[in-house]
Formats: structure tokens, sequence, C-alpha cells
């Protein structure tokens, strides 16, 4: 069975997620955007042994603690999608631009797109293809827990900015409608910051995804 944890991370309030397979043991974090040593601790207290790290785009308070704890843990960095290279090029600009510490580079062990699935101990996750926030932006989708991890593609009662360098607000509201809300309306999500919330409650009630 897989379970999740939220943790809020970097002066931005990124909600880092802790996913483990509670057959296994075996753990990745989702967008460790920084405060490394809070997550490194929630992974001890819970005994549970780190795999794999999983990005779902590239900008610094989703994956600005990804290079130091691959490059110090042997892990592998998984995702996002290609779009976001030249995201992951400019981590050391985005760190300057936002006080964030220094981010390390690094390279995707493995890139992802939409119909790829990624594994965690017995569980697996679908992974999505949802641009426009940035165009490499990625969701990992369990239909065990009915739950997706959306970054900053959906909010409560919001939706992600589209007016980064190459957003596209028509990509994202196309993303939304035709890959997640699909999903079901008892979906619940965790975004990559604020509360959760439920598709269904978003499809109702989510002004931006009138009409």
């Amino acid at each position: 069975m897989l379970h999740r944890l939220t943790l809020p991370v970097t002066a931005f309030e990124q909600n880092c997620s802790l996913v483990w397979c509670n057959e296994t043991n075996e753990a990745a974090l989702i967008d460790p955007g920084g405060d490394i040593g809070t997550l490194l601790q929630a992974v001890e207290e819970r005994g549970l042994t780190l795999k794999a790290l999983w990005l779902t785009h590239a900008h610094i308070d989703h994956a600005g603690g990804t290079g130091t704890l691959a490059r110090t843990l042997a892990l592998p960095i998984i995702g996002p999608h290609p779009g976001d290279q030249f995201w992951i090029d400019a981590l050391p600009q985005q760190s300057q631009m936002f006080g964030f510490p220094q981010a390390e580079g690094f390279a995707p062990t493995r890139w992802l797109d939409q119909g790829d699935t990624v594994q965690i101990g017995q569980s697996t996750l679908q992974v999505l293809h949802c641009p426009g926030h940035t165009p490499g932006h990625v969701v990992f989708y369990s239909a065990e827990l009915k739950h997706a991890f959306v970054g900053d593609v959906l909010f409560a009662g919001s939706i992600g900015r589209t007016d980064f360098p190459l957003g596209n607000h028509a990509d994202l509201i196309n993303a939304i409608k035709t890959r997640l809300l699909p999903l079901g309306d008892d979906v619940t999500f965790t975004p990559g910051h604020g509360p959760e919330s439920t598709l269904g409650e978003e499809r109702r009630f989510n002004p931006y995804l009138r009409g």
C-alpha cells in the first residue's frame, strides 16, 4: 500500500511529498525543492529507504535540492518531461534570482512522458504530461490511492501561472480538462502550494475552469 506525507519546504512553502510502499519501506521524494535536512529526517523517522527523486517540473522551489540529494545519496532523478531542460539549465540563475541556496546542476536519470509509469516498492503511479505552467510539467497519479501529485498545474481555487518563459495558458487549461479532470471527481490532489482539494471540487467551483 502506498503512503504519503506532505512536507512544505523553502520560503515558498512548496509541498514536497514523501511517498512510500509499506510492504518494502522503499520511498521517493516528489519535488525536493530544499530544506534537505527536514526531508531526510522525515525519511529516517519512518525507517524508510529513499530510492528515487521524482520531479513534476524544474522550477527552483520544486527542484532546488535535487542535485545535492542525488549526488550525496546516489539517487536516480526521475522526470520531468524533456521540455523542462532549459529550466534545469537555469537552476543556478533561479537560485540567485529568488534568494535560494545555490542549486547543484543535475541531469535526469530518466525523462518522463505521457503514459509512462513510475514505481516505488509494490506501488505504481501513472505519469501525465500536463504542459502550460512549464512545457515539461508532469503529474503523478496513484490509482491505488485515487490521489494525484499535480505540482503547479492546479490549486484549490486556482491554476498554475503561465507568465513564465514558454508558459501557455491554453495548454494548461487543456491539460487540466483532458488529462486531470477525467481521472474522476473523487480524486484528491496535492498541489505544489497550499491545501489539498478534489478534482470534483475544482471542476465545479474553480473559476478558471468554467466554460
